[in-house]
């Protein structure tokens, strides 16, 4: 009888001194990973909690099994009870407070997580090999951390993101509405030419639109959003995807449907950097 592996995985924590936890992560990998020499393009996540929820030990088993992909790992990162803090903009909290420690998760990633990586896997050290990606509120986190260190990430995902996140509350018929962080972030950057984005709303992501305009408010920001990176210079289409999934919810099953699409979009051949 022969033993076929699929994949390999390993799930531990790493002991953050900025965060002050332990941070629970699932290492995931080709089959080969431990005889083979090779560095490996990395996928970085966040909400690693979701990892069944998402199907994604079957997607990834299909993903590593399919040729036209770049084999890559996967390592997905574990939330807490601080995830409205710790989860954000680094630039600044929100205006009632939430993300206010989204600065430290920031320099997690880049000052603990990255050189831990580099030093105890076999992962690339090119930012054109690391792809940051989450949902919701985790996906902002990773859209801002992203955009921020375009020394150690070139791609970046966002499954339904928070763009909503705002410095004040929002005030009925304020058309220009620029009180969304995310905004003002781009506004006030320089044009990161090696950055591609890939973007996924559902038609169903929620029910509400505050500026009355027929189109709901996941699907505004994100395309407000897209706007604003086609002001600093990105093509659309081109470095930004953008996907709308007619009937997609705000859960795990419509992102773990659409996940699939995401890898390819990330790792193809055709397309990786």
């Amino acid at each position: 009888m022969q033993i076929e592996a699929h994949l390999v995985s390993l799930k531990g924590t790493v002991t953050s001194k900025l965060l002050k936890r332990k941070v629970t992560f699932r290492f995931v990998a080709p089959a080969d990973y431990l005889r083979k020499k090779t560095l490996y393009p990395v996928l970085l996540m966040n909400d690693g909690q979701d990892f069944h929820g998402l199907n994604l030990e079957a997607t990834l088993t299909d993903a590593f099994a399919n040729n036209t992909l770049t084999p890559f790992i996967f390592m997905g990162l574990e939330t807490n009870k601080n995830r409205l803090h710790e989860y954000g903009t680094s630039l600044t909290a929100d205006y009632k407070g939430r993300g206010s420690k989204a600065k430290m998760y920031n320099d997690f990633v880049v000052q603990e997580l990255i050189p831990f990586m580099k030093n105890n896997f076999k992962v690339s050290h090119h930012p054109e090999d690391w792809v940051f990606c989450g949902m919701s509120l985790g996906g902002l986190s990773a859209f801002d951390i992203a955009y921020n260190n375009p020394a150690f990430f070139s791609k970046v995902g966002v499954f339904s993101g928070s763009f909503w996140w705002r410095n004040k509350a929002f005030k009925k018929n304020d058309l220009a509405d620029r009180s969304r962080i995310v905004l003002n972030i781009l506004k006030n950057s320089v044009f990161k030419s090696e950055m591609k984005f890939w973007f996924q709303c559902g038609t169903l992501d929620e029910t509400a639109d505050r500026n009355r305009n027929g189109v709901i408010d996941a699907i505004d920001d994100t395309l407000d959003l897209i706007k604003e990176l086609q002001e600093k210079g990105h093509s659309y289409p081109g470095n930004i995807s953008y996907v709308e999934v007619e009937g997609g919810k705000h859960d795990l099953q419509t992102w773990a449907n659409v996940f699939p699409q995401f890898l390819l979009w990330a790792f193809s051949k055709e397309t990786i950097n």
